[in-house]
């Protein structure tokens, strides 16, 4: 009898935060003239799918760029990320644990403190505008903390005695790392890249900053569609979906993965 109250609060839980997106489902196959006339809680009179043809029409090109931003930057910052965190945590260099918190201290830096350095910085380098910015700025940005996972994982479940058979057996640092750590990492990249990926494709102030619409990410796109003189809040409803869409899938398929990546690289084994 405990389990009812605690799954009545689970329950209203639930409910309360599934409502707004009821709201959002609903709005999308709503004809115009249903909008504003009845309440937003009431299902569609006249079910359609004009809004989410609209939308897709006005977020198509930028969705797939979005997807030529968010795979590269999960890949490229994981990659760096485990490099670093291998080097962190089984080569005591002098001065290691400086700079791994110089590194750590990127984590901590707001967006908003480097948005005018960071464009003069990208201006001077002459890198194109659009994709290749954000990929630059967003691999950069996720180092720190992809450092930190892959730095915790190793140093918590790569046993020690593994990176001393292959040092016994001549594998140098990068032998080590890219034969024998780099098959062993897949937690670890099942949690910077799910990381990486959601926060390149929903970020939206890198790409006010270093794009625009006609060479931006989704997140440009859907706040033009939505920011009209007469919004169409239809249209802006399935365009937030759409826009969601590839990041709800991720952690659907992949979150058990994504747990359990983050358990591996907190209890020592």
């Amino acid at each position: 009898m405990t389990r009812i109250p605690r799954y009545t609060v689970l329950l209203l839980f639930l409910i309360v935060v599934l409502m707004p997106a009821y709201v959002l489902v609903v709005t999308s196959f709503k004809a115009g003239s249903d909008i504003g006339v009845t309440s937003q809680w009431n299902l569609p009179s006249t079910w359609t799918t004009a809004s989410w043809e609209k939308a897709w029409t006005a977020l198509r090109p930028s969705f797939l760029r979005t997807f030529q931003l968010a795979i590269p930057v999960a890949v490229i910052s994981s990659l760096i990320g485990a490099a670093n965190g291998f080097v962190l945590s089984r080569w005591r260099f002098p001065g290691a644990d400086v700079v791994f918190t110089l590194i750590l201290f990127g984590m901590f830096i707001p967006y908003q403190a480097v948005m005018i350095p960071l464009r003069d910085i990208v201006l001077t380098l002459g890198v194109p505008p659009g994709i290749p910015t954000l990929v630059l700025a967003h691999c950069v940005y996720g180092i720190p903390i992809c450092t930190l996972i892959f730095r915790n994982y190793y140093a918590t479940t790569v046993p020690e005695d593994l990176v001393e058979a292959a040092r016994v057996d001549g594998a140098g640092l990068l032998r080590t790392f890219t034969r024998i750590i780099l098959p062993i990492s897949g937690p670890g990249f099942v949690v910077t890249v799910i990381w990486q990926f959601t926060s390149a494709w929903n970020d939206y102030l890198f790409a006010i900053f270093l794009s625009n619409t006609r060479n931006g990410p989704i997140t440009i796109a859907l706040n033009a569609l939505a920011g009209a003189q007469s919004p169409d809040y239809a249209a802006s409803m399935a365009g937030a979906l759409i826009t969601s869409l590839p990041t709800l899938l991720v952690y659907v398929l992949l979150g058990r993965w994504f747990i359990g990546g983050l358990m591996a690289g907190s209890v020592k084994s």
